[in-house]
């Protein structure tokens, strides 16, 4: 992992219920709802590639 990130007890009671929240939308399947996870991640970054692609060409 490249970056290490540390949450105060306030963030991680809101990802906790965020995490909740999404695992019930899978009909309580973690594994379901990992794959998903993982899914809208690989979309995310192909994004984040894409607008960050032009710049690296024009250096």
């Amino acid at each position: 992992m490249d970056h290490v990130v540390r949450l105060d007890s306030r963030q991680e009671a809101v990802l906790q219920a965020i995490a909740e929240r999404f695992i019930a939308q899978h009909k309580g399947d973690p594994v379901k709802a990992l794959k998903e996870m993982i899914v809208l991640n690989g979309h995310l970054q192909e994004r984040l590639d894409a607008l960050t692609s032009p710049r690296r060409a024009a250096r």
